[in-house]
């Protein structure tokens, strides 16, 4: 929460006030559609987690481009019920944007993913030179 402070009284910011959830409804059916991600660091490559359920392979539009991974969906659903009486047609859009620069120790020719049970998983391989050298003994002359 954003606070002005003056004559050492902490007031909110308009801001604060015009975004609170109940301000005239509006925030009430606002739903955040970006995904959480998890990012593992490994000793031969970093593992990249999207919580992305509900999709389909199709959904999914990756690209590589100058050390950034960029991953975006876009779906969109339509229910139309039809009566004697009313017709109600209900239809929803989710759509999300997330881009990772990615670190020069990647090897992007390697880069692998997968979707599983609504978890977009990355695969990101370190280049051969950042590797961990394997210690070696050094003998006394």
């Amino acid at each position: 929460m954003s606070l002005i402070k003056r004559n050492d009284v902490l007031f909110p910011t308009l801001m604060n006030e015009i975004f609170k959830p109940d301000w005239f409804g509006g925030m009430d059916n606002f739903k955040a559609h970006v995904p959480a991600v998890n990012i593992k660091e490994n000793e031969k490559d970093f593992e990249l987690q999207l919580a992305v359920p509900g999709r389909k392979k199709e959904d999914f539009q990756i690209e590589v481009n100058e050390n950034v991974l960029t991953i975006s969906s876009e779906t969109k659903s339509e229910e139309n019920v039809e009566n004697e009486n009313f017709t109600r047609r209900e239809f929803s859009f989710a759509s999300f944007n997330r881009a990772f620069t990615l670190p020069e120790t990647i090897d992007e020719d390697k880069i692998k993913a997968t979707y599983v049970d609504g978890i977009l998983t990355f695969k990101l391989p370190k280049k051969e030179e950042a590797l961990p050298k394997p210690k070696r003994m050094i003998e006394l002359s």
